[in-house]
């Protein structure tokens, strides 16, 4: 059994207060492909959305970046087709608030693979180096397999991008994909 985790592909990440840009933009229609893909399939789909509050000096984020993702706010709405292929298979995802980079750091999420039988997850949105990455560190050190779609990850940092895709391969032995195929270089 496998899962698809849909990591912050929100407004704020792609176009807002803390945006990946164009390299955002670019994987939009790969990634509601893949939610679409995977939701139809009947495989475990998760959206893992970054949660924060307005004001919220306490969290470790509140000194490293801008406010992004706030509760309520436009900028935590999934961002373009995303959005749509979400609407779309509503009844078949399971929305993750989340409040840390990896979506297993504080959530329900292990527990809801654990009870569906999962071993392998495959990652997909942004940041490639910072949530994307904490959520496959986390995934490793319980022994999941882990597929990293790598057109459909983005960051605002090109170097930290390459960094942990070569993170990914060679120190968490994820597999690579690019249009469904295994990465071989």
């Amino acid at each position: 059994m496998k899962a698809l985790i849909v990591i912050d592909y929100t407004v704020d990440f792609i176009v807002g207060k803390l945006p990946c840009g164009q390299p955002g933009i670019d994987i939009e229609d790969r990634m509601a492909a893949l939610t679409r893909q995977f939701a139809e399939a009947g495989d475990f789909v998760v959206m893992a959305v970054d949660l924060h509050r307005e004001a919220d000096v306490l969290h470790p984020e509140h000194k490293l970046f801008p406010p992004h993702n706030i509760a309520g706010t436009s900028g935590r709405e999934l961002y373009g087709k995303l959005k749509d292929a979400y609407e779309a298979n509503r009844d078949r995802v399971y929305w993750m608030d989340k409040t840390r980079y990896s979506a297993f750091a504080g959530t329900d999420l292990e527990l809801q693979l654990r009870m569906r039988g999962i071993a392998e997850l495959h990652l997909i949105g942004v940041c490639t180096d910072i949530c994307v990455l904490h959520t496959a560190v986390d995934a490793y050190n319980r022994g999941y397999r882990i597929a990293v779609h790598a057109d459909a990850v983005a960051t605002f940092n090109p170097q930290g991008h390459d960094w942990a895709l070569g993170h990914f391969r060679h120190t968490l032995g994820a597999e690579l994909l690019r249009g469904g195929k295994p990465v071989t270089t």
